[in-house]
Parts: structure tokens; C-alpha cells; sequence
């Protein structure tokens, strides 16, 4: 009898496994994505106070030089000096170690940003925050090292969807951001999870999720042709975007060696370059404007590059926040004004920039198509695979994070496991045969 039916017992064995680390890993998500939803939504709430505060106390901006010398102050007190997203993506990739200090680190130095008129996001921060309550969360319930990196990720995804509202995009975000070219399937499940969670805490507290309300056009070849046109522009914007970001840290880094200096020094010239521009447009993260942009089709012709000056200035300058939603601005601002040169309705053509200049940036197509659908609807989904698809491939091997790897060519299914950004940094990418 034993014999007929011995093919269950190693089955059973088996199921006890799968139990085992579903059970596992729903409780590591869950306390993960619990804990990120409750700090996510606390940051959420000090950052649009912050930005509150400082458009009814516009003298907050000449406190800025100070507030960089704080944010030096922070890092150094608490000893995560150098820390930044990229250390999240080298612990996914490496098992690098992060400090719990880089959260109160992060948590602060972005609000002070906000409060006095640095250009800057809040995903950076996210990203951080996220990737490092997922790690504390792992050590705590003693996981092993590759263990530790799959909550890394989950974190990541549950702090991004507790500040945007978009579960799926954070999931994959944070399962493809680290390796271009790889999913990290085992990470599903997790990050799925932990992003759940962390969107129904957000919820639940009162975070209101991002969405914008935009008409599609029709599906023609005509507009097809049009959106890749514009798409093509998006990438090499995301190219600019990228390039002016690193070239500022490099020059600031070298000009001015001691980050305090750095900090105070770059704080006085986003003090005057407002004063120049006579407006507050491009302080802050820019949210009021990304909206005016993709629901009202208004942008000046300019407000890309002043953008994205602002933002080249405060990141290399050392003041935190992240460059995604800057990247969202210089997508929307940008595609706002040519789109209609290219016979494309402002508002959509704003939301196909946002999203194509995001992809281009982060090397992500399948996160930013999601992103669409989660920020805009699904109407005009077509539209803006194709817009990821073209801006993917055209971007080249530049992007936003110089520990991402790019694990496979963007012209053929060929590995390479090349860092971003890898010609500034003297790594050889090759593209022949």
C-alpha cells in the first residue's frame, strides 16, 4: 500500500514548502507594507504641509541657504553621508547593508527641501525610506541575505505606492528598476503585497491618490505616427534630463568640494534664480503644474528647462526629495507645448511626455505603461505603449540611477550587464554584432 502510493509524501513535502514561504512572505509584506503605509502617509502629509506653508510664508525661500547647511548637519549626525537610492538598488544587488539612520535622515531633509523651495520630489525618498523599511522589517524576522534583498524590494514598492496611490506600477517598479532586462520574479508576490497594504493604509489615513483626468483621442494611424513622433522628442528630453542632472553633481562636487558650501552655495542661486524668474513655478515638487499641464493643456514653451535647471541645481547642490516627479514636469511641460505642433491635443500629448520622459529615465517600459493607466485610465493605452516602447529604446544607456544595470542590449536580445550611464562613468558598452 505504502509503495502505490508513494508519489504523494514527496508531494506533500513539497506543498509544505510552498506553504511555508507563502506564509513567510505574506507576513513580511504585511508588516512592511503596514509600517511604510503609516510613515508614507505621515511623509505625505509633513511634505504637502511643508508646501503649504511655504506658498503662504513666501519669505520661507531665503531660508534655504540654511536649510541646506541643516540637511549637512542631518547626514552627518546621523552618519549616512553618501547614502542615496542608489544604495537601495546596490543592497538588491549585492546585499550591500542599509542604516535604520537614513530614515529620519531622509524623512527630514526632504521636508526642509519642500519647506524652503528646492526643486525636488518625493520618491527619492520613497525609494530610500520604503527600501529601508522593508530591510529593518527582513532582519527583524531574520531572514538570509537574498531573503533580505526580496524584502528591499518590497519595501520599495510599498512606500511608492503609498505616496502615488499606484500598487501595480510600484510592484514592477520595484521588481525591474534594479536590473534592466530582469524581473525578479520571487519578488511578485511580496511586493504586490507589501503594495497593497501600504495603499490601503494610505487610504485609510486620508492620502488621497494620484490621478489626472485627461480625453484620449481616437485610435488612428495618424495619431500613432504623431505620438511616436513626439515619443522620439520625450527620449531625447529624458537624455537631457539625466545628463544635466549628473553633469551638475559632477561640477558642484569639483567646484565646490565641502558639502556645506556646496549646500549654502546652491541654495543662494536657487534664491536668485527665483527672484529672476519672478515666479515659484519651479520650487517644490510642481504638482499644481504637472496637472495645469495634462488637464488644462497650459504650459509655457519654457518651463521645461527651467525645470529642469532648478532641479540640476538643488540635487547637486545636496538638498533630498528624488527626480521622478521633476522628470513628470519636464515630461508633461515639454510635450504640453510641441505636441500641438505635431497635431496632438496639448493635455494628452502632456500625459504621453510625462510618462515617455519618466521611462526614458528610469529604463522601465513596463512600470511606465502601467503608470499611465493607473494616473490617466486605460483609454488611451495604445498610445502610450508605443510612446514607452520608442522612449525605451531610443533613451540609449543613460538614466537616473548609475547603480541600475543594464542586463541586456536595447537592440537585441544580447547580455551585456553594463551600469547605467556607463559611457560617463568609463565602462565600454558595446552595440555592434
Amino acid at each position: 500500500m505504502r509503495d502505490r502510493f508513494k508519489w504523494f509524501f514527496p508531494l506533500v513535502r513539497l506543498w509544505g514548502l510552498y506553504l511555508r514561504a507563502l506564509g513567510k512572505w505574506l507576513l513580511v509584506a504585511a508588516v512592511t507594507g503596514v509600517f511604510s503605509g503609516l510613515l508614507g502617509s505621515a511623509f505625505h502629509i509633513c511634505v504637502d504641509g511643508a508646501t503649504r506653508l511655504r506658498a503662504a510664508q513666501p519669505w520661507l525661500l531665503f531660508a534655504l541657504p540654511a536649510a541646506g547647511l541643516l540637511i549637512v548637519g542631518i547626514y552627518r549626525l546621523t552618519r549616512t553621508e553618501g547614502l542615496s537610492t542608489n544604495s537601495i538598488l546596490e543592497e538588491v544587488q549585492s546585499g550591500r547593508g542599509l542604516s535604520l539612520n537614513l530614515i529620519p535622515a531622509i524623512f527630514f531633509s526632504t521636508v526642509l527641501t519642500h519647506l524652503c523651495g528646492g526643486s525636488a520630489g518625493r520618491e527619492g525618498a520613497a525609494l530610500q525610506l520604503g527600501g529601508t523599511v522593508g530591510f529593518e522589517t527582513g532582519k527583524l524576522l531574520r531572514l538570509d541575505d537574498r531573503d533580505l534583498r526580496t524584502a528591499t524590494m518590497a519595501g520599495m514598492a510599498a512606500f511608492f505606492s503609498a505616496l502615488f496611490g499606484t500598487p501595480l506600477t510600484a510592484t514592477v517598479f520595484a521588481m525591474s528598476v534594479i536590473s534592466v532586462g530582469l524581473l525578479y520574479h520571487a519578488a511578485l508576490l511580496p511586493c504586490l503585497t507589501a503594495s497593497l497594504t501600504a495603499y490601503g493604509v494610505s487610504r485609510l489615513l486620508g492620502v488621497a491618490p494620484t490621478r489626472f483626468t485627461v480625453a484620449a483621442p481616437a485610435l488612428s494611424l495618424g495619431m500613432l505616427l504623431r505620438v511616436a513622433g513626439l515619443a522620439a522628442l520625450c527620449a531625447f528630453v529624458s537624455v537631457l534630463f539625466c545628463g544635466t542632472i549628473h553633469f551638475f553633481e559632477a561640477w558642484m562636487k569639483k567646484v565646490l568640494k565641502k558639502p556645506a558650501l556646496r549646500a549654502f552655495a546652491g541654495g543662494l542661486a536657487l534664491v536668485g534664480l527665483t527672484l529672476l524668474c519672478g515666479t515659484t513655478d519651479y520650487n517644490g515638487a510642481g504638482m499644481d503644474l504637472i496637472a495645469a499641464a495634462v488637464e488644462q493643456g497650459q504650459a509655457a514653451p519654457w518651463a521645461f528647462l527651467l525645470k529642469l535647471l532648478f532641479t540640476a541645481v538643488t540635487l547637486g547642490a545636496g538638498f533630498k526629495g528624488g527626480e521622478v516627479v521633476p522628470s513628470f514636469f519636464v515630461g508633461a511641460a515639454f510635450a504640453c507645448a510641441a505636441g500641438p505642433l505635431l497635431g496632438i491635443p496639448a493635455g494628452f500629448a502632456a500625459a504621453v511626455g510625462l510618462v515617455s520622459v519618466f521611462c526614458g529615465a528610469v529604463n522601465c517600459p513596463l512600470s511606465s505603461i502601467l503608470l499611465s493607466v493607473e494616473l490617466f485610465g486605460s483609454d488611451g493605452l495604445l498610445y502610450f505603449a508605443l510612446a514607452c516602447a520608442l522612449s525605451f529604446v531610443l533613451s540609449g544607456y543613460d538614466g537616473l540611477y548609475s547603480s541600475q544595470r543594464i542586463m541586456y542590449d536595447k537592440l537585441k536580445a544580447r547580455y551585456i550587464n553594463v551600469h547605467a550611464n556607463a559611457y560617463h562613468e568609463g565602462e565600454q558598452v558595446e552595440t555592434g554584432n
